[in-house]
C-alpha cells in the first residue's frame, strides 16, 4: 500500500506525505485527463490531416479520448448507418452458428 502511494505521487510530481491515497488518486485521474486531452487532440490534428473530411467527416478530440468516450451515451451513430459498408466492416462481425 505505502509502494502504492509513492508510486501515485511519483507519476504526479508531489510530495505524497500530506495527502491521503484518495487525495494522490485524484490528482492522478486529472493528470490522466489532462495528458489525454492534449494526445487527443494532437491525434484528431493528425487524422485530419490525412483524411478526406468530406467523405468520413472531422473527427473530434472527444471521438478519441477515452475519458470523453466514458460519458456518451451509448448506441450506433446515425451517420455510420447511411454507409452501410462501412457499418458492416466496424459493428457487424460473422457468427458462427452451432450444429445441434
Amino acid at each position: 500500500m505505502i509502494e502504492q502511494c509513492y508510486m501515485l505521487a511519483g507519476s504526479i510530481g508531489v510530495d505524497p506525505g500530506p495527502l491521503t491515497i484518495r487525495e494522490l488518486l485524484w490528482m492522478a485521474d486529472g493528470a490522466a485527463r489532462t495528458l489525454w486531452q492534449h494526445t487527443s487532440s494532437i491525434m484528431a490534428l493528425i487524422t485530419n490531416c490525412f483524411r478526406d473530411t468530406r467523405k468520413y467527416g472531422i473527427v473530434k478530440p472527444s471521438d478519441i479520448n477515452p475519458f470523453e468516450i466514458e460519458s456518451r451515451p451509448k448506441g450506433i451513430p446515425v451517420g455510420i448507418l447511411k454507409d452501410k459498408n462501412l457499418f458492416r466492416k466496424t459493428h457487424v462481425t460473422k457468427l458462427k452458428r452451432k450444429k445441434v
